[in-house]
């Protein structure tokens, strides 16, 4: 499996292209703010074809690019439905004070295609099965999307802005909230397999189990678990 990703724009956001192998083709998550630059590079040092773009949420940080990228590959985009309108109305989705600084260099819409993710949907695109789970808490529509291991390869999490190394989403922008942040961490990661590789919307891969370990967040829904007897639980993959 190929997994080129780099850091864009004003706030660093990790953009992803994703492929069974160099030479064939690709889904793209979250080409965020500055981008399509990279990924055009990628695309090329790789020869990959893309064929979607996926977002974990519609923050315009992880979604800025998202117009020229479909366009210039002519692929569509899926967002969950309840972050659709942030890609036309980015002020909604993260505030103005945040946001008014860069609104007049981007360019905000939707793609001429876009497809809604659905919780627990099997994405079958570019020789790959990502499965969609719905994580609110940081946005109302953010999701995850996993990676079963394959070969030597252990699974695969890409986290968006759900659960970062050491870390969680903020939950102080609209939509956020932070009692369904937990619940989603405890509903969506705490399964997980401690081997699983987290690839985050911000910041450095980290794995499951080094966040079971050391992540204060998840560490407190693994309590509050543990609290309500549902600590022996058994954990599944992707």
């Amino acid at each position: 499996m190929l997994i080129a990703g780099f850091p864009a724009g004003a706030w660093g956001t990790n953009c992803y292209l994703v492929a069974p192998a160099a030479g064939e083709e690709c889904v793209i998550i979250d080409p965020g703010h500055q981008a399509a630059p990279g990924v055009e590079e990628a695309v090329r040092k790789h020869r990959l074809k893309p064929v979607a773009v996926v977002l974990t949420h519609g923050h315009i940080d992880h979604v800025a690019s998202v117009v020229p990228v479909c366009g210039a590959h002519d692929v569509p985009a899926w967002i969950h439905p309840d972050d659709r309108y942030m890609m036309s109305d980015p002020e909604k989705g993260i505030g103005r004070t945040i946001g008014m600084p860069l609104m007049g260099e981007l360019t905000v819409g939707e793609p001429a295609d876009v497809k809604e993710l659905a919780d627990g949907a099997k994405l079958d695109l570019a020789g790959l099965r990502l499965t969609v789970a719905h994580a609110p808490g940081h946005t109302k529509g953010s999701v995850t999307f996993g990676l079963p291991e394959a070969a030597d390869i252990p699974p695969v999490f890409f986290s968006g802005d759900l659960l970062f190394a050491g870390s969680v989403g903020r939950t102080d922008l609209p939509g956020g909230d932070t009692a369904e942040l937990l619940d989603s961490l405890a509903r969506v990661c705490l399964p997980l397999d401690d081997s699983t590789v987290v690839l985050s919307g911000h910041g450095p891969q980290t794995t499951i189990g080094q966040e079971r370990a050391t992540n204060p967040y998840l560490r407190q829904v693994a309590a509050d678990r543990q609290g309500r007897g549902a600590a022996d639980a058994p954990r599944r993959g992707m």
